[in-house]
């Protein structure tokens, strides 16, 4: 089942709701970025990168679209970034405490010959060769590899986190999605294979 489409305010492009990102106007006209997409009131839809954001901005288009002033905040870019980051660090937070996510070079390699890693995690500042050997068992698998350990470790509560991984099931799909949302917006790609649900 295919997502429902809107159409980015900036591009004019009708596009599926994964591929956009949604703006609502809090009650003090101040425009926000509703990463979760469940925020009240009428939406505003961008194509998610930075180019069609600034557009958005530049152009005056989500006072446009709302059909009222908007505050819009001057770090917007650096906003939508961070909360986008924040979602899948959270998501990985939630798979940790449902019990999905392995984490540490042995156990990770020990999920992945057994069967039960369905999605690996790697530090984009890990050392390449343990990255490689986990990459190299896990063969197809998608592997996201564009947060830090730092990050890593603050979103799954354990000290140098470097490797984990995600067991099969419907919040690898969101984490997924997210990720592809985050990495779609910086203009890069932070699967290192096509992501294929």
């Amino acid at each position: 089942m295919s997502d429902p489409q809107r159409r980015c305010i900036a591009t004019g492009q009708i596009l599926e709701k994964g591929a956009l990102l949604r703006f609502a106007v809090s009650p003090d006209g101040r425009l926000v970025h509703d990463v979760g997409m469940n925020l009240p009131g009428r939406g505003m839809w961008v194509s998610c990168d930075v180019e069609a954001v600034e557009l958005a901005i530049k152009k005056r288009l989500f006072a446009k679209a709302a059909k009222q002033a908007v505050d819009v905040p001057a770090d917007l870019v650096t906003e939508i970034e961070r909360s986008l980051t924040r979602q899948c660090l959270a998501l990985l937070g939630l798979g940790r405490k449902g019990g999905q996510v392995t984490v540490g070079f042995a156990k990770v390699e020990k999920a992945l010959k057994s069967g039960k890693a369905a999605l690996l995690v790697a530090a984009s500042d890990g050392a390449a060769d343990g990255r490689q050997k986990l990459k190299r068992i896990a063969g197809p698998l998608p592997e996201i590899d564009i947060f830090s350990g730092a990050e890593l470790s603050q979103a799954l509560g354990r000290e140098n986190v470097i490797h984990a991984s995600l067991a099969n099931g419907a919040l690898k799909r969101k984490i997924l999605a997210a990720v592809s949302r985050l990495s779609q917006f910086r203009g890069r790609s932070g699967l290192n294979t096509e992501v294929s649900e």
